[in-house]
Order: structure tokens, then sequence, then C-alpha cells
């Protein structure tokens, strides 16, 4: 890595940006020879470690551990409410974020021959970056500046304080009552995981929850959270928020003017997120974006086909996982140049909250807008199942679209561990495994795992049972 007077670092790779993706290809890189540059204004590991993933699945293993413990009478179990220290809590949240950041850290990228750079990148040409007082000339480009919050215009926001994913997990107590602004996936889990810590919990979407899954299945899981305890509000028209003497309120209007005021202790806004494309001046690089993000070919190529934009700002699917993704992408097309294509078809997303929702590949609407008539939809409800009955977690089904010759086209899971469950379908769906592959599995008893099994054999129930076969079966008897 050669570094002259002027302060210009000469190296084969530069990325910019240590969240998830971006330390993927540095690692990869550096490791495979290449000089590698990572630059990182903030902390490393990005959003995922120190403001999503590892907190919000921290907050709601503790969310559930809680109501685990008023649930314990099924069991015939002594149990009541639970005594929640906040302090306690958040001490664990950020356990969980110290576990894991020394794998992320500086410390050890630079023993992994990552030159780490703990500033801003911003492109001055279309093959040069600054950083503080240092250029980098390399090769290729790698940009994986991830996302951040959206911040909608509601009227009176500017003047309320408000957490987002950034900010609540470094709270000093949990709400009285958190008013949450958003019913993504961000929205929802965050919103379980407070009412199951003890906190009142309502919910306001502009349209509907969780939109992206399949509505049979969040059906499902909205009965629980409304179960829970959760004011679950949508179709909601937010006229301002303002401050109250409880904390903040948020004044709905309807569709006649009528207005109706909600008051808590404190606010989340989870409205989605914007990619993180300002201060990069992507102009000077020859690199054409929208709000949506960097624009990109299949390849992960920008227009300026030596750099690579890859994870959230990429405008795409907004996972940690398709960021990790796209950094075999562009190895394979910056180191080896191979001409690697991403498909995203089969890539599955879950929300954590109890009971989990997991998707893959296509729901049976979008399966009906691009085959018409040729598929089949197969259900297997998990009260069906012996395990879910025996742990008393029995709300819950798997829900796979395929063609009428067995092809999988998609599946859904509502249920606990569906993360898990969908891992069988994500392999089928990408290694091109159809429909018979599962339904011949054979599935330890007693597993959740078994429903997977009973919904693939479903497939066959219509023609095992036919009179057709009951004729062939009564023609053979005939011969002893």
């Amino acid at each position: 890595m050669a570094l002259n007077n002027n302060k210009t670092i000469k190296v084969d790779i530069c990325v910019i940006g240590g969240g998830s993706g971006g330390l993927s290809v540095s690692a990869g890189a550096a490791q495979m020879g290449a000089e590698t540059v990572l630059l990182e204004k903030g902390k490393m590991g990005g959003d995922c470690l120190n403001y999503g993933c590892v907190p919000s699945k921290a907050l709601l293993a503790a969310g559930h551990a809680a109501q685990a413990i008023r649930g314990a009478g099924k069991f015939g179990v002594t149990a009541g409410e639970p005594k929640i220290d906040a302090k306690g809590v958040f001490k664990h949240v950020h356990g969980a974020i110290g576990a894991i950041a020394p794998n992320d850290s500086v410390e050890r990228f630079t023993g992994l021959g990552v030159h780490v750079i703990e500033e801003a990148g911003r492109f001055i040409d279309a093959k040069t970056v600054e950083a503080g007082d240092t250029r980098i000339e390399a090769r290729r480009f790698v940009i994986s500046t991830g996302s951040s919050a959206f911040v909608p215009p509601i009227p009176g926001l500017d003047e309320t304080p408000y957490y987002t994913n950034e900010t609540i997990f470094y709270a000093d107590e949990l709400p009285t009552h958190l008013i949450v602004i958003g019913g993504g996936p961000i929205g929802i889990e965050m919103a379980q995981a407070h009412r199951h810590l003890g906190c009142e919990v309502t919910v306001l979407e502009v349209a509907k929850i969780m939109p992206k899954d399949d509505q049979e299945l969040v059906e499902i899981a909205r009965k629980q959270l409304e179960i829970d305890g959760l004011k679950i509000r949508e179709g909601v028209n937010i006229a301002r928020l303002e401050k109250d003497s409880d904390g903040i309120a948020a004044i709905l209007k309807s569709d006649d003017d009528k207005e109706e005021r909600i008051t808590g202790s404190h606010l989340l806004v989870a409205t989605g997120r914007r990619a993180n494309v300002d201060g990069l001046n992507l102009e000077a690089a020859g690199v054409k974006y929208s709000p949506r993000g960097i624009e990109v070919d299949a390849r992960m190529r920008t227009s300026n086909k030596k750099i690579f934009a890859i994870g959230d700002v990429a405008g795409g699917l907004q996972f940690t996982h398709v960021a990790g993704y796209h950094a075999g992408i562009v190895i394979k097309n910056a180191l080896f140049r191979l001409p690697a294509k991403a498909d995203h078809s089969t890539v599955p997303w879950v929300t954590y909250t109890s009971p989990e929702l997991a998707q893959v590949g296509l729901t049976d609407i979008q399966a009906k807008e691009k085959y018409g008539d040729d598929i089949r939809v197969l259900r297997w409800p998990f009260h069906e199942n012996d395990r879910a009955q025996a742990e008393g977690t029995t709300e819950g089904l798997v829900k796979v679209i395929t063609t009428k010759k067995g092809v999988i086209l998609g599946c859904g899971i509502v249920g606990p561990h569906a993360g898990e469950l969908i891992q069988t379908w994500v392999l089928a769906m990408s290694q091109k495994i159809k429909i018979g592959g599962i339904a011949t599995m054979i599935a330890p008893y007693p597993t959740l795992a078994e429903v997977n099994k009973r919904a693939a054999g479903s497939y066959y129930t219509p023609s095992l049972f036919s009179e057709k076969t009951r004729k062939i079966v009564r023609f053979l008897s005939k011969f002893g």
C-alpha cells in the first residue's frame, strides 16, 4: 500500500461504510490479497450492531422473558406480574452489543490487513475519494453507507421529543405509554417489546401494519398483539404532534374533520428508512442516485462501473443478510472479474414478534397475479403439531405457494420460531427442490419442523385419497 508525500493512498479496493456489507467486503478482499481501505465515520458495525438488529432482538428477548413469566400459569407453574428493572434491561441490550462489537472492531480489521480510516468518505472525482486529510485512489470502490430512520414531515414533530431506532436503545427509562408511529417490522417489534416490558403502547399506522407480508398471516400475528394489550390504530391521519402535560400528544383527524387526541409519555418514529447518500458527492464520481438510493445493475455496479453499491444504500431490500449477500457478489465481480449477478427472488425476511412472521418468495396474491390459476396454496396449522401442543404455542400457520406441478413459489409462516422454520423453504427454492423433496424429508418427532413436512405432504392429499387411487388398491388386492 503506497503512501506518498501528498497523503494519497493507492489501493485495490476502497470501501465506504463499516456496516455489515462493508465489513464483509473489506475482510474478504484483504484476506484474498487485495490492498483494502475501509472508511467509517461513525461506529464500526453500522446500524445493525449499534441501532438495529442486535439491540432490537436483545430488547425483544427481555420482553419475551417477562411475558413467559406472565404465562407460566398455564403449565401449572405459580407466577405473577414480573418486576421490570429498566436499567437491567438496557444493561442486557448493551451487553449484547458489547459481546459482538470486537468482531467488528477497528483492531480486528486492522489485524486482517485492512487499512481503517475513521473518517467520512467523499468523492472528488471518478476514481478518488477524500477522507479527512487523506486521498484514496482505488481500482474499485464499494459504497455501503446503509440507511437511516426516515422522519416524516408531520406538523409539530420538530418541536416534539421523539425516539428513532438510533436513540431508543440508549434510553434511561422505559416509557409509561409509548406511542409508535409506523406499523412496519421495526415499529411492531418495538411495540410488542415495550408492551411485554409493562408499558402501555399505541401504534398509529396510516395504512395497514406489516403491509409487505401475507395479510392472512399478519392477521394471526395481529390477534396475539391485541391479546397482549397493544392498541393498534390503522388508516389514521395524524394532523399534528405537540407537547402535552403527560409528555406528547398525537392529534388524529377523521374524514369529517373531527379530531381525536391520543396522549403518551414517549414517542417512537418508525416510518421507514432512507438511503445514506448525503455528503458522498456522488455527482463528482458520475454515480446516479435518487431519494430511494443509488442505482445499480444486477452485478451491483453503479453508473460508474468501477464503483459498486451494496446493502440499504442500493435502494432494494433493507436487511443485514442482503448486504452480506451483496458483499459476495461484489467480491466475485471486483476481485475475480466474474460476472456474478444478484438474485433476490429467494431472500427471506422475519419480523421477530411473538409469534414470529417469516416470508420468502411470492405470496398467494402475488403468485395469482403472475401465474393465474396455475397455483396451489397449501396450509398447515400449528395446532395440528404435537410439539406445539406440548408447549402451548398452537397459534400459527404454514402457507406454501406452488405451481400445479409442485414448483415452490413462496412460503409464509407465522408461529413460534418461524424465522428458523422458513429456512427449509429458502433452501428448497434456492436449490430448485420441488415440493416432493420436502414431503419425503424425514423430520424428527416431535419438532415444530414437522409443520413444513405436513404442509408439503398436503400437496399430494387430493390424489393419494382419490377415487382413482382406491380403485387401483382394490384392483391390486385381487392378486393376493
